[in-house]
């Protein structure tokens, strides 16, 4: 009888442990999506936090001639580090966005967001090199490969998860879908040229790379459908 009871209550302890891990959302349809937010978030902190590493402070005891010019010399590390900064900004809301519409997640999900958090953790030493040596086509083609590599990564997260409305929601408007596609691979393809024109001048590459901030920062079709407005 004793045994019994035992019995008894252990069933009970599994399935009150079953029940929280349900209210959790441990036992949901396919993994949660709150830990790849968290991760994200940490590992874009963190590397925005970084980029400001790759910045030179003076030497010590400068007069405010040799320390003026100390800081004009390293122009280059300050546009790299605000460009960059800026470009993660646009990479962090880019998936925030994305995140608004994707549901849940699964196990190749959680890779392909690895990958693309791989990319994200290499920017702080593209800008480095960039900074470093600035009109260097070496320098200019590594950066550029890191911004087309990132924005490839982004798309393939929101392709999974698009595809065949894998983890979305089944009633998700098609245009948005092919909306947001159109916008991303935008990166890619001016990064790509960019690399393409660094064995022409270097200049139109890093131009190319700037006119990405305004029209990634600009308010774009996509916005209405994100408000919940229509596109008609």
């Amino acid at each position: 009888m004793i045994i019994e009871f035992w019995k008894e209550l252990s069933v009970l302890a599994q399935l009150s442990v079953l029940e929280k891990l349900a209210l959790s959302g441990v036992l949901q349809t396919g993994l949660t999506k709150t830990r790849i937010e968290a991760l994200t978030d940490g590992i874009f902190a963190t590397v925005m936090t970084v980029l400001v590493l790759g910045l030179t402070v003076p030497a010590a005891n400068l007069s405010e001639v040799e320390l003026a010019s100390q800081i004009r010399a390293h122009w280059p590390n300050y546009v790299a580090y605000a460009f960059s900064f800026i470009v993660l900004g646009v990479y962090w809301i880019g998936h925030h966005n994305q995140f608004h519409y994707i549901k849940r997640s699964d196990r190749v999900f959680l890779w392909v967001n690895i990958l693309f958090l791989l990319t994200i953790g290499f920017v702080p030493f593209s800008t480095s090199l960039l900074g470093l040596y600035a009109f260097s086509p070496t320098a200019v083609r590594v950066y550029g490969a890191n911004l087309a590599a990132t924005g490839l990564a982004l798309y393939a997260v929101w392709w999974y998860a698009t595809s065949q409305y894998r983890l979305v929601e089944k009633d998700l408007d098609p245009h948005i879908v092919s909306l947001a596609k159109r916008r991303i691979i935008v990166g890619p393809i001016v990064s790509m040229l960019g690399v393409g024109f660094s064995f022409l001048d270097t200049r139109i590459s890093l131009v190319l790379y700037l006119l990405l901030i305004p029209f990634f920062i600009r308010p774009s079709h996509i916005d209405i459908h994100f408000r919940g407005g229509s596109h008609n």
